[in-house]
């Protein structure tokens, strides 16, 4: 068995391990609404595309106050994990990459996401609302850096060596455990790729990889806590799935570039909201501490 067909088999393992774990703590949850649906539909149309979901899912969460705060991480990494696997394998299945780095940097993101869920679990909701915040800033940051071209271009080599394989399996174990707070992977992680001289093509198969072995692991810790709004993650996984498909098969050419300064005007709009939000958390602490 190839290296590829390995990697299908285990993601396909984990993918039905997942899907029975949520199914058998999900029972009398309600059906998601049409809200949460067309939420998954759009951010996984234009996660495929490479845009990535987290910082427009959230956004499009708080525009309507769809999930609390405090469930917001969990129920991103519950609900967009079957769409990624999908993105998973048509990427890996379609894209060039060298095979020692792309096995190092999943197997990585993995480890770092297993860890990360465990800590981000047990945050209460004021922590939650300042690294989301944080997140959305950086995100915000990274598309605008994309946008002035003020970031690597990338090489044209399909895989590291050396220390720069090192730096690459370290920058991504940072990134899965970072992603389990709502911080996207597929922008930094495009941005390491291309830094130490690769391909950006070849990001995809990589980024794509990485999400969909981590989420799993970090979606079935946020499941056995019950720290996620299932009926809003199951709307992600309905709406996001036959979004993928529209999108890597379909879509040929978007006006991209135009709609990433719209992705940026939300973020940042949002990343303002959830500090607001953490402020007048603070404000009421110290008022009541104070009576």
């Amino acid at each position: 068995m190839g290296v590829k067909a390995s990697l299908f088999t285990i993601l396909g393992a984990m993918g039905a391990a997942f899907v029975g774990l949520w199914a058998r703590s999900s029972r009398g949850v309600p059906w998601p609404t049409a809200y949460t649906t067309f939420v998954g539909l759009v951010t996984d149309f234009f996660d495929t595309l490479g845009i990535g979901s987290f910082a427009t899912t959230t956004s499009l969460y708080k525009l309507r106050g769809a999930v609390p705060d405090r469930l917001i991480p969990g129920t991103l990494n519950v609900g967009h994990t079957l769409p990624t696997l999908v993105q998973a394998f048509i990427y890996i299945a379609m894209v060039r990459v060298e095979t020692k780095t792309l096995v190092s940097m999943i197997a990585a993101a993995v480890a770092g996401a297993w860890l990360g869920a465990g800590v981000v679990v047990r945050w209460p909701t004021r922590p939650i609302r300042i690294g989301l915040g944080v997140a959305l800033l950086l995100a915000a940051g990274l598309l605008f850096a994309q946008q002035l071209r003020l970031l690597p271009p990338g090489g044209e080599t399909l895989g590291l060596t050396g220390t720069r394989l090192a730096i690459a399996v370290a920058g991504n174990f940072v990134l899965g455990a970072l992603m389990t707070l709502g911080v996207g992977l597929y922008a930094p992680c495009m941005i390491l790729i291309s830094g130490l001289g690769m391909s950006v093509t070849a990001a995809f198969p990589i980024m794509m990889g990485s999400c969909a072995f981590l989420m799993p692991v970090a979606g079935a810790r946020f499941i056995s806590k019950g720290a996620y709004a299932s009926a809003a993650a199951l709307g992600l996984t309905l709406g996001g799935i036959p979004a993928v498909l529209v999108a890597a098969w379909v879509v040929r050419s978007l006006p991209l570039h135009a709609l990433r300064w719209l992705v940026i005007v939300v973020v940042l709009t949002t990343a303002a909201t959830m500090m607001r939000a953490a402020a007048r958390e603070a404000d009421g602490k110290r008022g009541r501490s104070a009576v």
